[in-house]
């Protein structure tokens, strides 16, 4: 189901899982660059099944020209080009719109990014505090780390160990080493390794940082079905 958020400025389209009337926690799930995918619809519907109300902005909805075709070997490079004329701080404004809906049905909120959603999510949850961050190897993480100390969720970070695109080594220490910050790293696995499409798919690391998610939700973001 879709609905529409007031930014101020326009109208922001999300989808929906769930009613905003039940008792469940909110989350806010922010797509990667390739927008809200049949992949993060997916991702989407494991979360509701696990007992939460979860919306997923149109991060690109300002913008023109942004279909993208998930079966063209252009993919990437096409997705790369609309993410290149986005305005990251508008991003950042229209997320924590999303955010504070949720968080206005007092019912506990988070916030769960993939690659761009997950670097979007840290720098929504320096601004507007949910309750819990997870964040998949947040492609925006090395210029955000100054925001460490402004993030006060209790935060999951997950980082494949052959990621060519991150320097995770560099990424880690800038995250926090209190216990607010739980940190996984998986050898084998690259940089959105999460996502189904054969270039990025590690089964194995895919599997155990749901696994871990899961639990992490559970315990730190907990619904009537945990």
């Amino acid at each position: 189901m879709t609905s529409e958020i007031e930014t101020g400025s326009g109208l922001l389209p999300v989808h929906e899982w769930g009613s905003a009337d039940t008792e469940a926690p909110g989350v806010l799930l922010l797509q990667e660059i390739f927008g809200v995918s049949d992949y993060i619809k997916q991702r989407a519907a494991d979360l509701h099944a696990l007992g939460y109300y979860v919306i997923a902005p149109e991060i690109y909805w300002r913008l023109d020209d942004t279909e993208l075709d998930e079966s063209s070997p252009e993919l990437l490079p096409r997705a790369m080009g609309i993410v290149g004329r986005l305005d990251w701080d508008q991003a950042v404004k229209d997320s924590v719109t999303a955010l504070e809906y949720l968080k206005a049905r007092g019912r506990g909120t988070g916030v769960i990014g993939f690659c761009f959603g997950g670097g979007l999510g840290f720098n929504v949850a320096a601004v507007s505090s949910p309750d819990v961050l997870v964040s998949y190897y947040g492609s925006a993480l090395p210029g955000l780390l100054e925001l460490a100390p402004k993030v006060r969720a209790t935060s999951l970070h997950h980082f494949g160990n052959t990621d060519a695109y991150l320097d995770v080594d560099a990424i880690v220490p800038g995250l926090g080493r209190d216990d607010r910050v739980e940190i996984h790293r998986y050898d084998g696995a690259g940089h959105a390794f999460d996502n189904p499409l054969p270039m990025f798919h590690h089964a194995e690391a895919s599997a155990l940082a749901w696994r871990r998610t899961e639990d992490f939700l559970a315990r730190h973001l907990p619904t009537s079905q945990g």
